[in-house]
C-alpha cells in the first residue's frame, strides 16, 4: 500500500502532542430546533461508549458528556489514525420556558437525542376577552325590546 506524505497532517500530530488536545473535553456537533410544545436537541456522538454517555439538569444548566475510548489493537502498526477519541462535553443553558423535570433522552446509531419539553407557564394561550360596556348594552337593548313588545299588544 502507498503511502504519501501529508507535510499538514504531521504539523497536526506534533501541534497535538506538545498542546496535548487529547486531554481537553472534544465538542460535539449538534442541532436544536423546535417541534410542536419540546425542543429537540440531536448529538453526534459516533462511537461512543453508549453506557458513558450522561445527561444531566442543574438548575439553568444541561450537561451532556460522553466517551470513546480509543481503538485497542495490540500488536497494530498504525497507518492512519484520525478518528478523535476521548471525553466529549457539551452544555447548554436553559431558560425557564422548559420542563426540566419532563426532559428524556435517548442513544441510537451513534446520535443522542434529548426532548426538552416547554413547560406550560410558557405556551401561548388564548386570553377571553369581556367589555362591560357591551354587557350593558345588551341588557338595556333586552329591556328596550320587551317594553316595546308589551306597548304594541
Amino acid at each position: 500500500m502507498a503511502m504519501s506524505f501529508d507535510p499538514f497532517s504531521q504539523l497536526d500530530r506534533i501541534a497535538q502532542s506538545v498542546f496535548d488536545t487529547s486531554r481537553q473535553p472534544r465538542i460535539m456537533p449538534v442541532d436544536l430546533f423546535r417541534e410542536g410544545d419540546r425542543y429537540i436537541l440531536n448529538a453526534d456522538l459516533p462511537g461512543a461508549d453508549p453506557a458513558s454517555v450522561d445527561v444531566d439538569v442543574d438548575g439553568h444548566l444541561l450537561t451532556i458528556r460522553a466517551v470513546r475510548s480509543a481503538a485497542d489493537r495490540d500488536g497494530a502498526r498504525w497507518l492512519a489514525q484520525e478518528r478523535p477519541y476521548g471525553a466529549y462535553l457539551r452544555q447548554f443553558t436553559i431558560g425557564d420556558d422548559v420542563d426540566p423535570d419532563g426532559i428524556t433522552a435517548s442513544y441510537d446509531n451513534g446520535v443522542l437525542s434529548v426532548m426538552i419539553p416547554i413547560a406550560e407557564r410558557a405556551k401561548p394561550r388564548k386570553i377571553a376577552v369581556e367589555s362591560t360596556r357591551s354587557e350593558s348594552m345588551r341588557t338595556e337593548s333586552t329591556r328596550d325590546r320587551g317594553t316595546r313588545a308589551v306597548s304594541a299588544g
